[in-house]
């Protein structure tokens, strides 16, 4: 009986040490890390603002719909499996993350990469030999928030003739919202189409 109680009350000291250690300091030492300055915006999402009000975070890429297809002013992201467009094109579901599970030989795949690519050389009035491989292909999240150079460059007449801003300007946005390989040689360059969609914006206005 004796042995029983020691063992309780082991067992109970060990539980409210673990409780204090994992449910208390543990939780408030990450919260003061997040307080650092230089990582307290990661650790509030990334939010990125416009006019001091919240437009998106920049970790999450969610494709811009224009009020009018025929007259697109906006730079967009990589198609989603997530999508409710039978294409992947269009916003994603940004309460959900995943990718399509198909393989590069599973023909209905293939079939709509085709599909998005004559459709989106037709929105930039390109050949479909144009299009780049980013701009057909859904990333495994569904919700990349970068493009390649490449697929933003295809876009930037387009942007420009739409927005009434030059195509040099249009370029100058892209270089500037574009970020190179992690640690230099990490990746590859992207550009964050939120962040480059709220500088168009700003520079039309």
């Amino acid at each position: 009986m004796r042995s029983l109680v020691k063992q309780s009350l082991a067992g109970l000291r060990v539980l409210l040490v673990l409780t204090v250690i994992t449910g208390i300091l543990y939780p408030l030492g990450v919260w003061a890390v997040s307080r650092i300055p230089g990582l307290r915006s990661n650790a509030e999402g990334s939010i990125v603002t416009a006019n001091g009000q919240a437009a998106g975070s920049d970790l999450i890429g969610i494709d811009p719909v224009a009020t009018d297809p025929n007259h697109d002013p906006w730079f967009h992201n990589r198609p989603s499996a997530t999508a409710s467009d039978q294409l992947g094109l269009g916003p994603a579901d940004a309460t959900t993350s995943g990718g399509s599970n198909k393989g590069a030989f599973n023909q209905d795949l293939v079939a709509v990469i085709q599909q998005r690519k004559d459709l989106i050389a037709r929105r930039e009035g390109v050949d479909p030999s144009r299009v780049p491989a980013d701009a057909v292909t859904a990333s495994a999240s569904g919700l990349d928030p970068d493009i390649s150079p490449a697929y933003a460059e295809l876009q930037v007449s387009r942007v420009a003739r739409e927005t009434g801003l030059s195509e040099q300007q249009v370029r100058e946005l892209v270089q500037e919202t574009t970020e190179g390989r992690g640690l230099g040689f990490l990746g590859d360059p992207g550009v964050n189409v939120l962040e480059l969609n709220l500088a168009v914006l700003t520079a039309k206005h």
